[in-house]
């Protein structure tokens, strides 16, 4: 490459703030985790067909297909595609707190939920599903020019505070919403925004990104712990007597968000930062998936 195009390709990624890298990484995470996926492929009332399934008991007669029974034994049922298009809300956590990794070796937990979001987006966005931000004026829209603007609004973020409340007053109502973060901060903020949800019938995920240090917090000995943000600190000399009790914090957090989830007609998982980014990726679009046919 002639130093003229390395100069212009330097300055065009300068100016998109990033921009470029994130969207190649997502394309690559969702085209390895999720080839050929198709964001509406599920039985419904459309006119498209989608497969032959055999038929149950609960079956009206009238939706058998009988030239395809008549080739055996078994009776089968013809399904349509779902034409429905969904509204899906992207939330993800930019408190200061996301911004840590315990290993050099690992991104951060903000920089795996953006790649996590942004995948996803793509996924939904190429069967044609509209995706947005869960942002005032950030509505879910199709096409190429959304993930992009998504991609955009996903590496401008930055926060000041050590954790931010999810705000889903802007969502569409009956749409779904999916929220990424730490979720070490006050639980009140998670139960805030569930009973908002409840009030505009969305349904959706709450994904928990946690770097593996925090779940089996190897720290022993003299040890200073400090917030992200450099506002709370904490010094002890045998931070291995703290090993215990703050797993069980842990554990008890954990149980709380996923009875929140539980109550509110949500999913919830627990996804770290040293696994692979692939099955969580695959994992979420599923979970999608279940949560529209309920």
């Amino acid at each position: 490459m002639s130093s003229v195009a390395t100069r212009l390709r330097a300055e065009a990624e300068a100016l998109t703030g990033g921009l470029a890298p994130l969207l190649v990484a997502a394309e690559h995470l969702a085209n390895s985790a999720l080839p050929g996926a198709h964001g509406r492929r599920r039985s419904g009332s459309g006119a498209e067909f989608w497969q032959f399934r055999p038929a149950e008991a609960n079956d009206a007669v009238a939706r058998i297909d009988w030239r395809r029974s008549g080739r055996g034994d078994d009776v089968f049922v013809r399904e349509t595609e779902w034409q429905a298009v969904r509204a899906v809300s992207l939330w993800v956590d930019d408190g200061v707190a996301m911004t840590y990794s315990g290993g050099r070796d690992r991104p951060t937990k903000a920089a795996r939920a953006r790649l996590l979001a942004m995948a996803l987006a793509l996924v939904l966005l190429r069967g044609g599903e509209r995706v947005g931000l869960a942002l005032p004026d950030f509505a879910p829209r199709s096409g190429r020019g959304q993930a992009e603007r998504l991609a955009q609004a996903l590496t401008a973020t930055a926060g000041t505070q050590e954790h931010v409340a999810p705000d889903l007053d802007s969502t569409p109502s009956g749409g779904h919403a999916v929220l990424f973060s730490d979720f070490l901060g006050d639980p009140d903020m998670v139960h805030s925004a569930l009973r908002v949800a409840a009030g505009r019938n969305l349904r959706g995920i709450l994904v928990q990104v946690l770097d593996p240090v925090e779940e089996a917090f190897p720290f022993d000995g003299r040890t200073r712990f400090e917030s992200m943000s450099g506002h709370l600190s904490f010094e002890t000399l045998r931070a291995g007597d703290l090993r215990a009790a703050y797993r069980d914090r842990l554990a008890a957090r954990k149980d709380l968000l996923a009875e929140l989830a539980r109550q509110a007609g949500w999913r919830f998982t627990t996804l770290h930062t040293d696994r692979p980014a692939a099955a969580g990726l695959s994992w979420l679009y599923h979970a999608l998936a279940e949560g529209r046919r309920r």
